[in-house]
């Protein structure tokens, strides 16, 4: 994120008044966040300095600096310092002597050469070293100095830029399950074509094993039409959504599936089969949903319980939830994850029921019925994710502005935190259903 809000004096130097020999510089770090907003702005895409993977391969071994963001920092120098406001860059020539890789700071140095009386042109000699002293630009700048003195105080208010890129956060967090064995996983009714993707995709990365179950002939139509490879996976065939939420969930019970996948059918066709008394996957402790987010403007992963199975949950229930959702932070590796139970205020009160609730949940936890986290409640949602809002109400936690799992007083308030966060916030979205025996998208 780049951010700039600040007040100076902005003084520059006329044409009478610059000597020959006259220099200024600028020091600045190169940052990963530089090199992309470079290309965003510029549209030089070279996979050399946008693609890791790429980069490695190439000549330098790593991501390097555009060359000329070092050729618009000299710009930045002549135009805000040394001339400053008021001059005009008429010519430049630069040659790169080596690369600027991420984490290389680089001074930028121009020193006033020969003037021309009869222009107003000046000639800058510029130099660009990196943090050993080494030369890795040099070149020269012809600019039309200002003639008119500027002295005043600017107050320079720059807009926030956000880099939001899905696309490296997904990369992290495959990152994380490389080198482990592939999931056998259950699909239920992948039907449509983002359905059948994503669990294809996942078994060409190495995650899943996928076992397709679903209308054979449909789930192949569909890999036809848009072109999926299904050479590895097994099919097994049903009927119908119904079916296929009845023949996935066996195969979960039995053990040949380890994890159950969502397909194109309604959440609560396949729900209703999970949570089935006689031949579902039910275990002792009760099944709860968790809404995996990574926010980007939240500066640590957000576990959300539960926003999509129990409704109107009970004390005895939300430990359950709670142990559910600490469970599945430890996977997620976690060690110790807060868990912010969440109200309308972070104060006991009689009438809201799930302060009451917040606070004996607490307590189990204190009292050793809860383990493996960090809890606290009640916490209104602006206390348990900001530390300016706890600071402002005066809470002292581990908790408050930390935290890392949100137990919601029930599935509509959940669902509304989730839903917002995912389309106002831009967050990324994975939703688990979770006991202590088996673990699965739905």
């Amino acid at each position: 994120m780049h951010e700039s809000s600040a007040q100076r004096y902005l003084v520059n130097k006329t044409y009478d008044e610059i000597r020959v020999g006259d220099s200024a510089s600028l020091t600045r770090t190169l940052m990963p966040e530089d090199v992309k907003l470079f290309a965003i702005l510029t549209g030089d895409v070279n996979p050399s300095v946008v693609d890791p993977g790429y980069s490695q391969s190439g000549l330098f071994r790593e991501v390097i600096a555009h060359g000329m963001w070092s050729g618009s920092l000299i710009s930045t120098v002549l135009g805000t310092q040394f001339p400053g406001p008021g001059t005009i860059l008429i010519d430049q020539a630069l040659h790169f002597s080596r690369p600027v890789t991420i984490g290389d700071t680089i001074t930028i140095t121009v020193t006033a050469k020969q003037k021309f009386d009869h222009n107003k042109h000046v000639n800058f000699d510029c130099v660009c070293t990196n943090q050993e002293g080494l030369q890795v630009v040099r070149g020269t700048a012809e600019v039309l100095a200002p003639t008119e003195k500027v002295s005043r105080l600017q107050e320079v208010h720059m807009p926030e830029i956000r880099i939001d890129d899905k696309h490296e956060r997904y990369i992290q967090l495959l990152e994380r399950v490389k080198g482990l064995e592939p999931i056998p996983t259950a699909v239920a009714h992948p039907c449509d074509h983002e359905s059948l993707k994503g669990p294809v995709m996942a078994f060409q990365a190495g995650i899943i094993e996928p076992i397709l179950v679903g209308p054979e002939n449909k789930i192949r139509a569909i890999a036809e039409e848009f072109a999926i490879d299904l050479s590895g996976i097994r099919i097994v065939h049903a009927a119908h959504s119904h079916d296929s939420a009845a023949l996935a969930v066996s195969l979960v019970r039995t053990g040949d599936a380890e994890a159950l996948m969502k397909g194109s059918l309604h959440t609560d066709e396949l729900m209703g089969e999970v949570v089935a008394r006689a031949n579902g996957l039910r275990t002792s402790r009760r099944i709860s949903h968790v809404f995996v987010m990574d926010v980007p403007t939240y500066h640590r992963p957000l576990l959300i319980t539960d926003a999509a199975i129990n409704i109107a949950p009970t004390l005895e229930e939300k430990a359950d939830i709670i142990r559910n959702a600490i469970d599945l932070a430890h996977i997620l590796g976690i060690p110790e994850p807060k868990v912010a139970i969440l109200s309308a205020v972070e104060t006991i009160n009689p009438k809201i029921q799930s302060t009451l609730d917040a606070a004996a949940l607490c307590k189990m936890a204190d009292r050793g019925q809860i383990k493996g986290g960090i809890l606290d409640g009640p916490l209104a949602f602006d206390n348990a994710i900001s530390i300016v809002a706890a600071k402002t109400k005066g809470i002292k936690s581990a908790v408050a502005g930390h935290a890392e799992v949100l137990v919601v007083p029930d599935l509509e308030s959940g669902n509304m935190v989730a839903k917002q966060l995912e389309y106002l916030a831009n967050a990324l979205t994975a939703l688990i259903a979770h006991h202590n025996r088996k673990t699965g998208t739905v």
